[in-house]
């Protein structure tokens, strides 16, 4: 039996496009900072959880509608406004 684990296929989605957001909104590149944009845009994303590889697919699917990929631009873009503005890459943990 295949080893099962619950996945938020949201996450691959952002991360997919981090780099090209951040590259275009200057943003410190920085681990802290993306891991910060990374987390105020999957806040503010709908969550696509899928459990098996089947589900996993329905996920991936969805994908391919425009509207998805210029809400996760959005969400991202957005974030690293907000971290650019309040950068936490300085403080201690």
């Amino acid at each position: 039996m295949e080893n099962i684990r619950i996945k938020n296929y949201m996450e691959d989605c952002v991360s997919d496009i981090l780099e090209a957001v951040m590259k275009n909104t200057n943003s410190c590149n920085c681990d802290k900072c993306k891991l910060d944009i990374t987390a105020i845009a999957l806040n503010s994303l709908p969550a696509k959880y899928a459990v098996t590889k089947k589900g996993q697919l329905y996920a991936k699917l969805s994908t391919l509608q425009q509207q998805f990929d210029v809400d996760i631009i959005s969400a991202v873009a957005k974030a690293a406004v907000i971290v650019a503005e309040n950068p936490r890459h300085d403080e201690e943990n």
